[in-house]
This record gives structure tokens, C-alpha cells and sequence, in this order.
């Protein structure tokens, strides 16, 4: 199965293309924000899968100017795509961990282009206020806008384990300040799939808890080892073992079952960054891994929401 528009799961991209008649594709952004649990804000140390990229794809230079890295992603996807229509994406780090006025400046540079119809800006849910709320809230009569919190898992042992660097209390007081605050922001839950001492059961329970406070959308991840991180060191030491290829499709597909088919799946599969990638290493195979999702749905003669 090739057709997106035939996915047995509801597809962000499909969504974007119904939205806006044509592709749409996110330019990914770095504007030099840091994070509260790597600046020494927090005690933890940083959490053990990130590495010193802070999760960017290094798709552009980060010591452009957002304006430069802006232009210089359009014309890539324009010459590569001939894509027509952006969304402005903020990845790197904490997006929202700098003062309002800042936030302000970046985030405009990041929409003065005639070919940009969205925002959507990654951040930790202990990153965000009333004010930058509002501010992100302004933004919305214009333009596509979503927010992407870090949830990972719901439970609370295993964000210790991962020195995350706080509890998922967090991730709700977020979820329903912005729902207050910004009732025309999309929320969007990313979700590790593969954590240290997670059963399937502990999974399916993060997606049950996503269904329950209707979450608009959902990326989801695999645990991956990279270069010069904590996890590195664990599992170096044989402390921790990635999910093989076939596990990590079969749990992708029960999670996807589990989750309400009114969510939007922005994600279930990387190519993993191939320079810095430990472990697993068939990561990086994007299209057979996202085509042995939809077989493994077909033969199962499943869907999302089968069993919400």
C-alpha cells in the first residue's frame, strides 16, 4: 500500500494535502534555543537519547539567520518537489525557552514568506506560559499552527529513568493551558515507543491517555541509540537492547489500533541521522519499515481506532 490516501491510519500529510490542496512540507528551523535540562536549569543532566543536536535533523545551518535558513529550505523543496506550500518548523531543543519579545522576533522571521501557511514549534511542556500561549495563539488567524509538547510516556518511572526532568503532570498542565489559552492551537504529543522497562501494556496505556485528553495529533518514535549520548554509554555496557525492526512494527500497529482514529499520526517511522545512528541500524530503512506497517495492518485487517 502506497496510497496515502488509502492508510489504514489518519495521515498528517494527507490532512495538509486536503487543507491546502497540494503537498505541503515543513522546512525544519533551528533559531539557537537551548533546554532547561541541558543549560543546568534543571538537575538531570539532559535526557539520555539526546545528543548535542537537541533532536534537529541539521537540515539547515543553525548559525544562519532564520530568514536565511528559511529561504535556503524553500528552494531546496521547490528544485527538489517542486513543492509549493511550507510550514515553518522549529525542532531543535526547547522552542518556547526564551522571553516572550524573543519568541516574538523568531517566530515572525519564520512567517514573512509568501509560500508559508503553518507554524509548528517542538518544545518541552515545563517550556511554556499564559504569555507565550497567547503570543503563539496570535498567529492563528493567518496561519496552520501546531504545538509539539515532548510527552514520551505517561509514566512517571520511566521519565525518571530517561532523566526527562519532570513528571507528566507537566505534560497535562501544558496541554490544558494551551487548550485555554490557545483554542486555535493544535496540539501535537510526541511518543517513544521502546523506552527502558516498558511492556507493550505500558504503551498502549500512553495511547489510551492521549485518546482521553484529545490530543490532536501524534509522533511517534523508536528509541534509538546516538552518538555521544547517555544511552550510548548503557548500551554499550548491554544495559539496554533497541526494539528489532519486526517488535517495533507490531507495537506501532497495536498503538495504532488503540488510538482514536480522530487523531492525526504525523509520524511513525525516521530515517534515523545515519552519521550519528548506533543502534538499531535498520532505522534508516523509512519506506520498508512504513511498508511493513501497512501489511502488517492489512493482514490484520485493522485500523486505527480498531480497538479504542
Amino acid at each position: 500500500m502506497t496510497d496515502s490516501e488509502n492508510k489504514k491510519y489518519h495521515q498528517y500529510s494527507q490532512l495538509l494535502k486536503e487543507k491546502f490542496g497540494c503537498k505541503v512540507y515543513k522546512v525544519t528551523l533551528d533559531a539557537g534555543f537551548s533546554c532547561p535540562n541541558r543549560d543546568g536549569t534543571l538537575s538531570c543532566h539532559g535526557c539520555i537519547f539526546c545528543d548535542e543536536g537537541g533532536s534537529f535533523s541539521r537540515a539547515q545551518d543553525s548559525a544562519w539567520p532564520v530568514s536565511k535558513q528559511l529561504e535556503v529550505g524553500i528552494n531546496k523543496l521547490k528544485n527538489r518537489f517542486k513543492a509549493k506550500k511550507f510550514i515553518s518548523y522549529f525542532q531543535a531543543y526547547s522552542n518556547t525557552y526564551d522571553d516572550v519579545d524573543v519568541l516574538e522576533s523568531i517566530y515572525d522571521q519564520a512567517l514573512k514568506h509568501d509560500d508559508v501557511v503553518g507554524l509548528s514549534i517542538a518544545t518541552r511542556p515545563d517550556c511554556i506560559d499564559i504569555s507565550k500561549v497567547k503570543l503563539i495563539q496570535n498567529y492563528t488567524p493567518s496561519f496552520y499552527v501546531w504545538l509539539e509538547y515532548g510527552l514520551q510516556t505517561i509514566h512517571n518511572k520511566t521519565l525518571k529513568l530517561i532523566n526527562r526532568g519532570y513528571l507528566n503532570d507537566s505534560f497535562v498542565e501544558a496541554y490544558e493551558l494551551t487548550r485555554k489559552y490557545g483554542p486555535n492551537i493544535k496540539i501535537c504529543a510526541h511518543v517513544i515507543l521502546g523506552l527502558p522497562g516498558e511492556t507493550k501494556q505500558d504503551m498502549i496505556e500512553t495511547a489510551k491517555t492521549i485518546n482521553q485528553l484529545g490530543i490532536d495529533g501524534v509522533k511517534i518514535h523508536l528509541l534509538c541509540v546516538l552518538k555521544n549520548t547517555s544511552l550510548e554509554k548503557i548500551y554499550l555496557n548491554g544495559d539496554f537492547v533497541p526494539l528489532n525492526q519486526n517488535e517495533y512494527v507490531n507495537i506501532v500497529c497495536d498503538f495504532i489500533e488503540y488510538l482514536s482514529p480522530s487523531i492525526t499520526i504525523h509520524r511513525i517511522a525516521g530515517n534515523g541521522l545515519k552519521k550519528i545512528l548506533v543502534a538499531p541500524t535498520w532505522l534508516s530503512k523509512k519506506f520498508e519499515i512504513l511498508n511493513q506497517i501497512d501489511n502488517e495492518l492489512e493482514r490484520r485487517n485493522s485500523f486505527q481506532g480498531a480497538k479504542c
